[in-house]
């Protein structure tokens, strides 16, 4: 008998709100929080647009001696963690069979980048933990740490697709025995100066041109969008089977019924229109769904002026002219590498809800003959539900879920 593999614990963080029930309020009242970002090292004669975090609220376990050499993703990542721990009752599940697959690499540049110019001038300070903080197992090692986790952890990079990858390799875990349960972490990816210069040098972030109203800045799927805008945001899943979640009790979200990933064979970061209706037709076909099936879609959707036209393109292109469409980057801001399990959380939430949240800034659509969800949240039953990542490099992912719980 096939192995169904379901979403259950859950936990996010992101600039709308902490824990789940106030991101999905923030979603579904359309609320953002855009500005000129102030977080130190993320500016040097420059006004970047951004979300940024307000303070949170961190888990009781973390120790003070920790806090220290705790950068901002390694104490959100273990914020969310706690949320999604909790909820999944996996104190329950013996830690050998528990693992934890974190989505992204590079994700602490501005730390390091404030360590660097810190020590520059008496470089034989440099504190000791930097040779473990540079390396994308920080994280994995804080995290583990504080939660008991004995089994496979590591790390997956796919730039804009880690978070949807992490999710995949979580599924890939269970089904192959390895685990009876495995956390996807989308970890907040903390850009520095540095990283901003080269986005906007390359053209994929958004401009100045939104500088005198930042709330106007974001603008996924609109005829005057130029770019992406930033967005801290940090959110894991649960994957299991639906029996080991019966065993606890706990109620699924929603069954992963599909997914693919397809790469373009190349490293620019134009996308590709061949990879992405890749992508959307063998996740389907893995699922068993014809087009019309899906009832609601969460793209990509950053803002990047080519980006979304060809990821419309291969939405008509795969006969998904039906179903409901809304961005949750234009509220959220695009959290890069964590972005995958961001949406991924906002699908299964808005799933459980019934409702849908409304797309900011969609003023002019690039094409007004979608099923786009604008100014205001819609009630709606969602059975399935399809959600896209599309990273640099060519990476293209798509998820299927199904309604459950």
């Amino acid at each position: 008998m096939p192995v169904e593999l379901v979403a259950t614990g859950m936990g996010v963080c992101a600039s709308i709100g902490q824990g789940k029930g106030e991101f999905l309020q923030g979603l579904l009242n359309g609320r953002h929080s855009f500005d000129v970002m102030r977080r130190p090292g993320r500016q040097r004669d420059s006004q970047y647009l951004g979300a940024e975090l307000p303070a949170i609220s961190l888990p009781a376990q973390l120790a003070p001696q920790t806090l220290r050499t705790a950068s901002l993703s390694t104490q959100v990542a273990q914020t969310v963690l706690q949320e999604a721990w909790e909820e999944a009752g996996l104190s329950a599940v013996d830690p050998q069979r528990i693992g934890l697959i974190v989505g992204g690499s590079n994700v602490q540049q501005r730390e390091l980048v404030l360590v660097q110019e810190k020590y520059r001038d008496r470089p034989e300070y440099l504190r000791p933990t930097y040779a473990l903080s540079f390396m994308d197992s920080d994280i994995c090692g804080f995290c583990t740490e504080a939660f008991g986790i004995q089994g496979p952890a590591y790390t997956v990079g796919g730039a804009s697709a880690s978070g949807q990858l992490a999710v995949i390799q979580a599924a890939h875990a269970v089904l192959a025995g390895q685990v009876d349960a495995c956390i996807a972490l989308g970890p907040l990816m903390d850009l520095s100066h540095w990283e901003c210069r080269g986005f906007r040098a390359l053209g994929a972030m958004g401009s100045d041109r939104y500088a005198e109203a930042p709330e106007r800045a974001c603008r996924p799927f609109d005829r005057d969008h130029d770019g992406f805008i930033f967005g801290e945001a940090c959110a894991a899943v649960v994957i299991e089977s639906a029996q080991s979640s019966r065993l606890r009790d706990v109620r699924p979200y929603g069954a992963l019924a599909g997914w693919s990933v397809a790469m373009d064979a190349k490293r620019s970061p134009e996308p590709s229109l061949s990879g992405e209706i890749r992508a959307i037709q063998q996740a389907l076909q893995m699922a068993d769904w014809a087009p019309s099936t899906v009832d609601y879609l969460n793209p990509h959707g950053s803002g990047s002026v080519v980006g979304d036209r060809v990821e419309i393109e291969a939405l008509r292109s795969c006969g998904l002219q039906a179903a409901f469409i809304n961005a949750t980057k234009s509220l959220t801001g695009h959290a890069l590498s964590a972005a995958g399990v961001v949406e991924v959380v906002a699908t299964l939430l808005q799933m459980r809800a019934g409702q849908l949240h409304p797309t900011a800034n969609l003023e002019n659509p690039i094409d007004a003959s979608l099923a786009w969800v604008r100014g205001e949240k819609l009630q709606h039953k969602i059975s399935s539900a399809l959600t896209l990542s599309i990273g640099f490099c060519g990476i293209n992912t798509a998820l299927c879920w199904q309604q459950r719980g």
